[in-house]
């Protein structure tokens, strides 16, 4: 890595002059923007109340107190965290190790419910499941299950949508209802390896031997994950708890991040090597100050620093995704630019994701033309950056990336559905 970021100030040839370059522009919503007009950022989550406070936000030490604190053993802890984390019940009756006498009252004030499954969608014959939860206070948030060969990866929200105001995502569009509870966080995990457990993903073919649990975790879905960072650690550390919690790999749980510098800091300090991710979506400032409002604090070059450094420090490749957007982000000079600023910061230490954009409801923005995105990957990598154009799924149940946010029939559906006792 260089000592200091490099800034490429290469000129533009005449054709990338003339490409068509569309601005962005909110579509059928209006922005919500700040005194001076530029578009809001919501990083405190709205003051709302609590969840109930769920053994998955507790410590170890904690949960042993707070069952003693319930009058019963402490062993007893270790004993739910079976339950819960190995078979994913939260089920009284299907605890019969513990004593008959008081055990509802006891597993209801370890595990209170937390998550009221609404409505389910499938899609890709049945390997793809969108769900969506009411959450204690009406909130709404969604998490998508997808199958592929050898893995289950499941997309969690860490937040009651989004205040980060990106006007071309659907969760952006929403605004912040408030920060998701560790245990809200680790709850999508357990259902979804309940669901599993009992046969309701599609089925794996016969040459698949992987284990049907969830193995790959993306904090991908509703809200930004480094925004509600504490919540998003503790959820991590459960996640990858071999002895009281999932016991899941780090390295199968990615988290996403549309680029606050200082919280990537901390992340790198964790000694905990998951797979960290920067949402670009442009390499100059200039575009990216529109598309991605948080730029207005920290710059592309921050970011990209800021990147690097979780390298440096855990050794983990880190992933850029790239949402290619027709006439706004996709054009050949942009691709070139975003090979010499990786470059810049040294080799083997990075993997672009462009995506087709994922439309959302009311805008006018699409996806790049095929033989567009083909030479935006094939520019990166014949730059010596490896690229992949990253498969999409559960487009058609508004399931992929930047499409999850409840609808006013969410929200009618959710309306008239009880909470889970």
């Amino acid at each position: 890595m260089t000592d200091s970021p490099v800034r490429t100030t290469r000129p533009r040839s005449r054709s990338e002059e003339q490409a068509r370059q569309v601005r962005p522009a909110t579509e059928g919503w209006t922005q919500k923007k700040d005194a001076e007009g530029r578009p809001l950022l919501q990083f405190a989550s709205p003051k709302r109340g609590k969840p109930p406070v769920h053994m998955a936000d507790l410590t170890p030490e904690q949960r042993v107190e707070k069952v003693k604190e319930l009058g019963l053993p402490g062993f007893r802890a270790k004993q739910l965290e079976k339950h819960y984390f190995q078979h994913w019940t939260h089920n009284p009756a299907e605890m019969t190790d513990l004593p008959a006498e008081g055990r509802e009252e006891f597993v209801h004030g370890m595990l209170p419910p937390l998550l009221t499954e609404v409505r389910r969608l499938e899609t890709d014959r049945g390997d793809t499941i969108k769900f969506l939860w009411k959450l204690h206070d009406g909130a709404l948030v969604e998490s998508v299950l997808m199958r592929y060969p050898g893995r289950i990866t499941l997309c969690v929200s860490s937040q009651a949508g989004c205040g980060m105001n990106c006007p071309f995502c659907a969760t952006g569009q929403a605004g912040l209802t408030r920060n998701m509870s560790a245990a809200e966080i680790v709850e999508q995990v357990v259902r979804a390896n309940r669901l599993i457990a009992d046969g309701g993903l599609g089925g794996k073919k016969k040459d698949d031997h992987s284990a049907e649990r969830v193995s790959n975790i993306v904090f991908m879905g509703m809200g930004e994950p480094l925004a509600n960072y504490a919540r998003v650690m503790q959820a991590v550390r459960v996640m990858t708890d071999k002895q009281h919690g999932l016991g899941m790999s780090a390295r199968g749980i990615t988290v996403s991040t549309v680029g606050l510098v200082p919280a990537i800091t901390k992340l790198a300090a964790e000694d905990i090597p998951v797979t960290f991710a920067l949402s670009l979506h442009a390499p100059d400032d200039k575009l990216r100050d529109e598309l991605i409002p948080v730029n207005s604090r920290w710059k592309v070059d921050e970011a990209l620093d800021a990147a690097r450094a979780y390298f440096d420090k855990t050794g983990r490749r880190v992933s850029i995704e790239y949402a290619l957007i027709k006439d706004m982000n996709d054009h050949g000079w942009r691709a070139d630019l975003l090979a010499e600023k990786l470059n810049a910061r040294g080799r083997g230490w990075v993997h672009v994701n462009p995506i087709p954009l994922n439309p959302t409801p009311g805008s006018i923005w699409t996806a790049s033309e095929i033989g567009v995105q083909n030479e935006f990957v094939r520019r990166l990598n014949d730059a010596g950056i490896p690229t992949t154009l990253r498969d999409t799924r559960g487009k058609e149940i508004d399931g992929a990336c930047g499409q999850l946010v409840a609808t006013e029939e969410d929200e009618a559906v959710a309306a008239v559905t009880p909470l889970e006792d």
